[in-house]
């Protein structure tokens, strides 16, 4: 006597959104997105909220008209991509933290923790500081950096590509460096057959033709710290004295845009309480002065300064994040680029079916190392004695790095386990857990309904570019590919 098993189903973990009159659906466990039609949509309508048996979910399906094969096709068919699910289903697993052998990609070098500006701001510096400064070089070493270079190169194990960006402070004020660390990578990267590209960030208020030319002979790509117009520019990006930047880096910028033909160049802009015009600072980066992309990132790390975005703040730079990205798709349906990075990095993460155990690769892919040598896990903890990961002469503590990334993966995180969006965010930057919470692995709770609304924007954006110009998805993601 045979005996038939009946299971009864459940819908999986997923977030539903529509894009062109289609529906769509975000699988949460496979960080996916998948088009379903009418008779799925009513199956999982059917569903709700309380298990059914096959049989009652083939009767439905007979119902509306469908054969009891194909029926059972179609349920078979949603049940292995995890759409439903049986009572018995184990919950789907983690995403696989990286290997601890796995190989370095890139290294942030602050070249000095000098800067020529004091912006009240400052993460590094600033009110929300977590640097120990005290006792430590201003300045990078060349003896330090070429060290930085060949442990770079030692780590990579296997990889054919790996990159350096320069930072600060002000990444400038140690141009000979910078100068003199590019040609000892090339050339000890030509001897291993491995190609490293390079980046930097500065203020551009140091910028000149010399540098400028060096940048673009070497493909070395940009991002300028500005935030805007004259007015919001210097509200908070002064000199020690007071006194604005706009005047000095205008000029610089131009001529950085011009004549710096092998990178894009782009902006990366720090929106706090009074800088939240978002359309304005857009247009006059973009339109104005001729930057290719432009990022916005909001501070809200910390209820305790009188400069961070509020919940009223932050919901007003949102609406204007929306308007930016219902230009995006416009864009998009013609065919054409838009300038808005915030909309362009999440379009990215979906095209590669991003789905994270680590909100970066802090930690993992990239290292940061600081004037003195000392390994931190990206570029925000430099300096920060509590949070070095070993020294530069002596190498990565795996111990420490292993207590850094247990701390952060996803799974780690009681309230990321039910947030459809953790294949993006896993919990938010480690820093900004930091500063707030005290605690490098605790999820950055004060954004995430912020972060779910983003994202289903981008889900919408995603699934309108792939109904009606597909082939421009294909044509982003081979174009970021190369950038």
């Amino acid at each position: 006597m045979t005996v038939t098993i009946q299971h009864s189903y459940r819908r999986g973990e997923f977030h539903p959104f529509a894009a062109e009159g289609r529906d769509f659906i975000y699988l949460v466990p496979a960080g996916a997105m998948f088009e379903l039609d009418a008779a799925a949509m009513t199956l999982l309508t059917r569903l709700g909220d309380r298990p059914l048996s096959h049989d009652a979910l083939i009767d439905h399906l007979v119902e509306g008209g469908y054969s009891r094969s194909d029926a059972d096709l179609m349920i078979h068919e949603l049940r292995q991509a995890q759409v439903i699910v049986t009572d018995d289903a184990r919950p789907a697993p983690a995403p696989s933290a990286p290997p601890k052998d796995f190989p370095l990609q890139a290294l942030v070098l602050n070249i000095t923790n000098q800067c020529n500006l004091a912006c009240t701001y400052c993460y590094e510096f600033g009110a929300d500081k977590i640097a120990t400064p005290a006792g430590k070089k201003k300045y990078m070493s060349l003896e330090t950096a070429k060290e930085s270079v060949d442990f770079l190169l030692a780590e990579a194990r296997g990889r054919k590509a790996v990159h350096i960006t320069f930072f600060g402070g002000e990444t400038l004020m140690n141009f000979p460096l910078l100068r003199d660390v590019v040609g000892y990578a090339n050339a000890k990267g030509a001897e291993r057959g491995v190609t490293v590209g390079y980046s930097l960030t500065t203020n551009a208020t140091l910028l000149t033709d010399e540098i400028i030319a060096f940048l673009s002979d070497n493909a070395i790509g940009v991002t300028v710290s500005m935030d805007g117009p004259p007015d919001l520019q210097d509200k908070r990006r002064v000199y020690k004295s007071g006194k604005g930047s706009y005047a000095v880096i205008e000029p610089r910028l131009r001529a950085l845009i011009a004549n710096h033909r092998t990178r894009a160049i782009t902006a990366r802009v720090t929106l706090t309480e009074g800088v939240t015009d978002v359309i304005r600072i857009y247009r006059h980066l973009k339109d104005d002065l001729g930057f290719h992309e432009v990022g916005f990132a909001p501070v809200t790390a910390s209820d305790n300064q009188a400069y961070s975005l509020d919940d009223g703040g932050m919901n007003g730079v949102l609406a204007q994040f929306h308007q930016l990205a219902d230009e995006w798709l416009e864009y998009a349906l013609r065919g054409e680029m838009h300038g808005f990075s915030n909309v362009s990095e999440t379009i990215s993460e979906l095209i590669q079916g991003v789905n994270k155990s680590h909100p970066c690769g802090a930690g993992i892919g990239l290292l940061g190392v600081g004037p003195s040598g000392d390994i931190s896990p990206c570029h925000r903890f430099t300096d920060a004695d509590t949070h070095t990961l070993g020294h530069i002469s002596t190498g990565i503590d795996k111990q420490k790095q292993g207590e850094f990334l247990s701390k952060g993966h996803v799974d780690a995180k009681y309230d990321c386990q039910t947030c459809w969006a953790r294949p993006l965010c896993a919990g938010g930057c480690h820093h900004e857990a930091f500063v707030r919470y005290g605690d490098t692995g605790h999820a950055n709770l004060h954004y995430c309904d912020w972060i779910r609304d983003w994202t289903d924007t981008c889900l919408r954006i995603y699934g309108a570019v792939s109904v009606q110009n597909p082939q421009f998805l294909e044509r982003f993601a081979a174009r970021k590919a190369q950038s």
